[in-house]
């Protein structure tokens, strides 16, 4: 089942039921007026969008032409964004390039930071550029959506509460990042809104390449109109979702609706598949000529973000902006 929300309805937009082949939407706001109110009901809301998703999928009903430009993230809004850091390949390379370790702990403990989940970009929205300085990045993921989770949820238990998939593009100002990083405090100015994909989907909507834990399929990054990376999200995932999850629920409960995505998807073999954010580039960029060459985003600049199944056919739709001068 494929579900988003269309921009029209408020702040957490209108529910819509998506065919499989994005070709076609209908609203749903008759079982729930937005896809946050289905999440919250999902043992209730989920049969009775299944029997729309059917009906749709087999021509039983006509809905309206899928159209991504009508439609916000799948959730607009939230009452948590949590995104780790899962792919180890990344953070080593950071590191490396400064002449730095990667710590042992960061292979038992994963990184985690809070974001700002009162506002996402939709899938099609411009990236504001306010300050060229701050080096601003496109950040290619996997993120999803859970049920109630209560503190002290295992991994094993957390698999469950897996409900939905979508893509992301957790911007990063990358200039920014070593001030803060420096008071001891964390991210803030440097994340602002993230986008999600124009969809998100159920579990089973993968089949198997769905483990319970990781998508085993590429996520294609193109830059500029130039594929930029190809990288296999199962392949070097040192924490999967139900590990993060279970990490963000150790002390406290995370309430339905909660998103948590997995940081930049890298692959150790990233000469041959290619990187997910530019920042992960200007580190290989340093270790093989000594210095970065690609700079970072400015005015006019394109990121798309997608992913395929076998047949290539599309999966969560686009996540496809432009970075705009403000």
């Amino acid at each position: 089942m494929k579900l988003g929300s269309l921009k029209s309805g408020g702040r957490d937009g209108t529910l819509v039921v998506v065919s499989r082949d994005l070709t076609r939407m209908v609203t749903a706001s008759d079982i729930a007026p937005s896809l946050r109110e289905a999440v919250e009901n999902w043992a209730i809301a989920r049969p009775l969008l299944q029997v729309v998703s059917d009906r749709l999928n087999n021509g039983d009903e006509a809905g309206q032409a899928y159209d991504a430009a009508l439609l916000a993230s799948p959730l607009p809004r939230t009452f948590q964004w949590a995104d780790g850091s899962a792919y180890l390949s990344h953070m080593r390379l950071v590191r490396q390039a400064r002449g730095a370790e990667m710590p042992e702990s960061f292979k038992t403990d994963p990184l985690m930071y809070q974001g700002a989940g009162d506002t996402f970009l939709a899938p099609q929205d411009d990236i504001a550029l306010y300050d060229e300085s701050w080096g601003l990045d496109f950040e290619s993921e996997i993120s999803v959506i859970v049920d109630d989770t209560p503190a002290g949820t295992d991994s094993v238990t957390a698999k469950d509460k897996i409900l939905l998939i979508a893509l992301c593009n957790d911007i990063s100002l990358r200039n920014l990042i070593p001030n803060e990083l420096a008071k001891g405090f964390g991210f803030f100015q440097s994340k602002p809104s993230s986008a999600f994909s124009p969809v998100c989907v159920t579990p089973d909507e993968l089949g198997d390449v769905w483990d319970g834990g990781k998508v085993n399929l590429p996520l294609v990054t193109t830059y500029n109109g130039t594929e930029f990376g190809r990288v296999e999200a199962g392949n070097d995932l040192y924490f999967d979702f139900p590990h993060l999850i279970s990490h963000v629920a150790k002390t406290r409960a995370i309430g339905a609706g909660a998103i948590i995505g997995s940081g930049t998807v890298s692959n150790e073999d990233y000469k041959t598949l290619g990187s997910s954010c530019l920042a992960e580039k200007r580190m290989i960029e340093i270790l093989e000529t000594g210095s970065p060459i690609t700079p970072f985003m400015s005015d006019g600049d394109t990121i798309k973000i997608e992913m395929f199944d076998g047949s290539g056919q599309s999966i969560f739709g686009a996540i496809d902006q432009k970075v705009v001068a403000k």
